[in-house]
């Protein structure tokens, strides 16, 4: 009987010969890979061996590279062709003083103190995959014995954020006033440092600039330029026979982002404001190093990619908005290599408004939970800092989800009430009922205080009452009361909302009304959560539509003395801090 072969052989089968061409396949362009490689390294140190053969053949004086120092004939960047490759050399030429017979200004003073030069031949090449640059250091030395230079010494010192040395930062050396004219590049050591030696004298000559890819810059500028006369650190000035210290501070950038928004987070568009930073670059008038003014995008948000390491201020520019408060305050200290966020907390602007930010004077830090009373004569209002209030007071023009069919919404406009019969009188029978739509808290973090509505009484025979729905799903709604049951109703005007619905950030409040007497109804004007949620200034209350005049102002806190101060209301919106001192 004749076998033949199974599926499982046939699958293993081709396994196998896969696994065989496959290995055979990747040794192929394995060697091929070397075989390129090595092709490409013999042509890089074939331009390597040639380019210092030529420095070793040149008279002493000219082993140095245009613009640098020391100055000589030899570029700085220089582009090779050889074969088919294309190479980029890189000449760094430094003057060394040997410690050997004593330093510049040094104990011997070393009066001339380039005892010979250090060089460094880069080989690279962009277009080549896999190619590990070459690197070529040699020293050359004058024939002659040294004699004393007029010349002196830069030493440039390049530190981060906390002071640690910055390794390969790069220094860009200007200077035209001086022959032959001086544009270097070149990059500091393990410790941060760039010595260089044999500089020629000049008087606030040296345009400096340090940098790094991914990092802020710290430069010089020129003494008695329009906007910043006393610059803070003037290009930099070489005497003969001294040495020029100067220290650059650099750290990785930062990301800021600029939110502005309402206190549920809806976001608030094109809105304009200004950041500036507290680092100074000119003194007698003080000249900021960085300050601009931008404008958030169509959702409310405007990111800087770049921004280093700083205290920063931000001021909202616009009449039409006022600030609720800031997450977090201002000013905003932003580290080296971090993502920050800082969000306005806006609303329409009120005729006249009062924010109330309150501090511990020790830390400077927010305090929550304070109430914050603003009284004159006629008039007494408290706020309690880190809370907010979400207000309906019109439900015409179906500004609602759903109803029974037996409420009016828009005679008047404004009110909620029971729908007139044919016969002008209010249906006896039937509890009628509505159902708002969704209110957004804007995060799940939400903390829900207190449920209020107006008017605070109803005719007798009449009910109004109110049922919570909560979730973060924006789908599946329950109304409970304040037992979180389903048979209980929020019936006073003033109630403590059920702790269950905290954490939600989507909520919906379902309204019953019902009458005994065929010529009255129950009504409602308007509904009001006080909350907690994400984008609420934790620190900060806004009083609305003040009247001009001197105020009282008393703030009390848990674990603080109370506080007291006055405030003369007479613009359009202006702020006060308050500082209080714990017990």
């Amino acid at each position: 009987m004749k076998k033949g072969f199974s599926l499982i052989d046939v699958v293993i089968s081709i396994g196998i010969i896969v696994l065989l061409f496959g290995g055979i396949y990747m040794i192929y362009f394995s060697i091929l890979d070397v075989v390129s490689n090595l092709e490409i390294r013999t042509a890089a140190t074939s331009v390597l061996d040639q380019h210092v053969e030529t420095i070793r053949n040149m008279p002493y004086e000219n082993v140095g590279t245009v613009g640098g120092v020391p100055a000589g004939t030899i570029p700085q960047v220089q582009q090779v062709v050889f074969g088919d490759f294309d190479f980029s050399v890189r000449t760094t030429i430094r003057n060394i003083d040997d410690p050997f017979d004593g330093t510049l200004g040094g104990s011997p003073n070393d009066t001339a103190p380039a005892d010979y030069k250090l060089v460094e031949v880069e080989v690279s090449c962009s277009s080549c995959v896999k190619f590990v640059p070459l690197v070529f250091t040699t020293t050359v030395s004058p024939k002659s014995l040294e004699s004393a230079s007029n010349n002196g010494s830069l030493f440039l010192n390049v530190f981060d954020a906390v002071g640690a040395p910055v390794s390969g930062a790069l220094m860009h050396v200007v200077n035209a006033s001086v022959t032959p004219s001086i544009d270097l590049f070149d990059g500091t050591n393990a410790s941060g440092v760039l010595q260089l030696v044999g500089v020629p004298t000049s008087s606030q000559g040296y345009q400096i600039t340090a940098s790094k890819t991914g990092y802020s810059e710290e430069k010089t500028y020129p003494v008695g330029a329009p906007g910043n006369p006393n610059p803070t650190k003037p290009h930099a000035t070489v005497a003969a026979q001294t040495v020029t210290q100067l220290s650059f501070a650099i750290d990785k950038v930062s990301t800021f982002n600029v939110y502005t928004s309402g206190p549920r987070c809806e976001p608030v568009p094109d809105v304009n404001f200004s950041i500036s930073g507290s680092k100074l670059i000119g003194s007698n008038p003080d000249v900021i190093k960085f300050s601009t003014t931008s404008a958030t995008d169509v959702v409310g948000l405007k990111t800087f990619n770049s921004l280093e390491w700083d205290t920063y201020s931000l001021t909202l520019n616009s009449s039409s908005l006022d600030i609720l408060g800031t997450l977090p305050l201002v000013p905003v200290v932003i580290a080296p290599s971090s993502t920050n966020d800082f969000r306005f907390i806006t609303q329409p602007a009120s005729s006249r408004s009062f924010l109330a930010t309150v501090k511990d004077a020790q830390s400077g830090a927010g305090v929550s939970d304070a109430s914050v009373n603003l009284a004159k004569t006629g008039f007494s209002s408290t706020l309690v800092t880190g809370r907010s209030f979400l207000a309906q007071t019109d439900w015409s023009s179906n500004q609602y989800d759903s109803q029974s069919g037996g409420i009016d919404t828009t005679n008047p406009a404004g009110t909620l009430k029971l729908l007139m019969d044919a016969s002008s009188t209010y249906n006896t029978s039937t509890e009628n009922w509505l159902i708002s739509n969704t209110l957004d808290f804007g995060g799940a973090t939400t903390t829900f205080y207190s449920l209020n509505w107006s008017p605070i009484s109803e005719p007798s025979q009449t009910t109004l009452k109110v049922q919570l729905a909560s979730n973060n799903d924006n789908a599946s709604w329950s109304f409970v009361g304040p037992d979180g049951s389903a048979s209980s109703y929020y019936t006073n005007p003033s109630s403590t909302v059920w702790a269950g619905h905290n954490g939600s950030r989507y909520l919906r409040y379902k309204v019953y009304l019902s009458t005994s007497d065929p010529n009255a109804t129950p009504e409602m004007r308007d509904i009001a959560f006080e909350f907690r949620g994400v984008c609420v200034p934790p620190a900060q209350v806004l009083f609305l539509n003040l009247d001009l005049g001197t105020y009282d102002l008393t703030v009390d806190a848990p674990g603080y003395l109370q506080a007291t101060s006055s405030v003369s209301i007479g613009g359009s919106w202006q702020q006060q801090e308050i500082l209080m001192n714990k017990l």
